[in-house]
């Protein structure tokens, strides 16, 4: 049996999605692991759930019960390691075949911001006799909605340090076709992917591609670290976490994260998810909600 944890967020929704394509052509048999029952009921029709926490250790060994492979994914907080440790801790007390984990582009080499988290789990992974495959992804071209939209909506402008650095974006949901393959183990066992998406992009080529998508002008303007850490705070982010986005952006200002290679196409049998194509999906996103723009004309009316 599979489970996979972090079944509400963005990764694990899109791997559990998925998993169940596989099983029901497998027939495989696998479950969800949610935190909260309110979530569990948003399962997919057919999924087996169970309520489970990285935080209550109690909590693990019943959600481990039968299970042969995981996919581990946490949110990016100061206490991912602790809490992906409990959860590599109980799957080794369950007999655990096979681990999926969702790491970070990064973790090899950078001592800072998330993907140091990360570089620990794995060390904490390989020291186990668990076999595994580690995903280490770009920066997903969801993050573009999460982080971005909002501004664009409202101001027509995105703003971050970045300068002329180039990202290889990569889909949540091609990434999920990987882990779904490698929970299966087989060629994929002891194996660290870094996964890059089809194209590079600056910033600002990135401001003309939503532009063409929403059908609005659209700004990408590159503003001083020190700008963009007060801009984070007064928005209302927490301080760790506005430090860790920095230091993770000057891990891409450096040339990091501006690889592009055929391995996700490789392993997912299909070129992956283009900028272009992504963007097409959520036009509407970047455009003033109704509500908002009624007011807008109203006002200059």
């Amino acid at each position: 049996m599979i489970l996979v944890t972090g079944a509400s967020g963005m990764m694990g929704k899109a791997v559990l999605h998925e998993v169940a394509k596989v099983a029901a052509k497998t027939g495989e048999n696998y479950r969800a692991m949610y935190r909260s029952a309110t979530e569990a009921a948003k399962a997919p029709a057919g999924s087996s759930t169970v309520i489970a926490d990285f935080g209550k250790k109690d909590s693990l060994p019943p959600a481990l019960r039968n299970v042969t492979s995981v996919y581990i994914v946490c949110s990016p907080i100061p206490q991912l390691i602790e809490l992906e440790w409990n959860m590599i801790d109980a799957c080794v007390n369950a007999g655990v075949s096979h681990i999926v984990l969702s790491s970070a582009m990064g973790a090899r080499e950078y001592r800072k911001s998330f993907p140091s988290w990360h570089r620990r789990v794995e060390d904490k992974l390989k020291s186990t006799k668990i076999s595994f495959t580690i995903l280490r992804p770009n920066s997903f071209h969801q993050n573009v909605l999460t982080y971005y939209a909002p501004s664009i909506r409202s101001q027509g402008a995105f703003h971050a340090s970045m300068g002329n650095a180039r990202v290889s974006f990569v889909d949540a949901r091609d990434i999920a076709v990987v882990a779904a393959k490698a929970l299966a183990g087989g060629e994929h066992s002891g194996k660290t992917y870094e996964l890059n998406g089809p194209e590079a992009l600056t910033y600002a080529e990135l401001a003309e591609k939503i532009t063409k998508h929403s059908g609005r002008d659209v700004q990408y303007v590159d503003i001083p670290p020190e700008v963009q850490r007060k801009a984070l705070l007064d928005r209302g982010m927490l301080e760790w976490q506005a430090d860790a986005l920095l230091d993770l952006q000057a891990y891409y200002v450096k040339g990091k994260g501006g690889n592009v290679d055929g391995l996700l196409e490789q392993l997912i049998g299909r070129p992956p998810i283009t900028m272009d194509q992504f963007l097409s999906e959520f036009p509407s996103e970047f455009r003033p909600h109704v509500e908002v723009q009624a007011l807008a004309d109203a006002a200059t009316a």
